[in-house]
């Protein structure tokens, strides 16, 4: 994960039994990134997350707000899950909304086989 700072979700603390609540809330997908986000209080606004989010041509599939009681209680963190698999285009978006990106996580792209195996099954469809 790319970081900023240390403030992350997988940093913070939570109850017994949350995990699976999590894992609810967050569930895996290949297809996707993680992104958390910081801003004050007042200049938080889903609607223009998601916009920047759209800006880098990706769409918003979760987003989790909490209270970022470390730095500063006038602050908030957003976690928020795009379908993309690289986050860099969204970070450098949500940036120029004015938004603080201390940490963005992406699916490794190292593998040809997924693109591989979907070539040759395009190919097969086509009957070629």
């Amino acid at each position: 994960m790319l970081r900023k700072d240390s403030t992350s979700i997988q940093n913070l603390a939570f109850p017994a039994g949350a995990e699976a609540t999590l894992e609810r809330l967050f569930p895996n997908m290949e297809e996707s990134s993680t992104l958390v986000v910081t801003c004050r209080r007042g200049d938080y606004s889903a609607s223009r997350i998601a916009r920047a989010v759209e800006d880098a041509d990706a769409h918003l599939l979760n987003l989790n707000v909490t209270a970022d009681s470390e730095r500063n209680e006038n602050r908030i963190i957003a976690e928020l899950r795009i379908s993309h698999r690289d986050p860099e285009a969204a970070a450098r978006s949500l940036e120029r909304y004015g938004y603080e990106v201390i940490g963005a996580e992406g699916t490794a792209d190292t593998d040809d086989s997924v693109m591989r195996s979907r070539y040759e099954e395009l190919m097969r469809y086509l009957g070629v």
